[in-house]
């Protein structure tokens, strides 16, 4: 959607350096099947490298606190020195994937990350709206979600979701 409204949008994914290969497979997928330039945003290794020698590269496994401090490292800090070089962001966060979404609005400011504009065009849409504008218009997925991971991150922190369960 974001491609068809303007062929030269930004678009940008954070690489934790902890994806599943078939992440890394879809977003090659993506960039042939668009002809689009997906930008890789990655940790800093000066906030990484610390975390890797206090908590070795599976430390995220041991505590609550270390799978945060991980995640900060990994996905948080990225996704705010991203955001400082934009106006305005599109995510594709969805009122029904969790109750703690239930309220998010079409438009908002974000202002964890210095009062841009945040967009979720996609709020109202259900998850069999998603998957029948996939199959209609044959975009590329990550074929996880064939085994049931209805939210994909890392490797590490992601599970195949059973009957009856969050999405999240």
């Amino acid at each position: 959607l974001a491609v068809r409204a303007d062929p030269n949008v930004r678009i940008f994914s954070l690489d934790t350096g902890r994806l599943h290969q078939e992440t890394y497979d879809t977003i090659a997928r993506a960039r042939a099947h668009f002809g689009i330039d997906i930008e890789m945003v990655f940790p800093d290794p000066a906030d990484l490298e610390p975390l890797l020698r206090s908590d070795g590269p599976n430390g995220f496994y041991d505590s609550v606190d270390k799978r945060r401090a991980c995640c900060r490292v990994r996905k948080v800090l990225p996704l705010k020195r991203v955001l400082k070089t934009a106006s305005a962001w599109a995510t594709g966060m969805r009122r029904d994937q969790n109750v703690t979404r239930s309220s998010i609005a079409k438009v908002e400011l974000d202002f964890g990350n210095g009062q841009i504009l945040k967009l979720n065009p996609l709020a109202d849409w259900t998850s069999e709206q998603i998957w029948g504008y996939v199959r209609d218009h044959e975009l590329p997925y990550n074929p996880l979600h064939d085994r049931r991971f209805l939210s994909i991150g890392c490797a590490p922190c992601t599970r195949a979701v059973g009957p009856g369960e969050d999405e999240r």
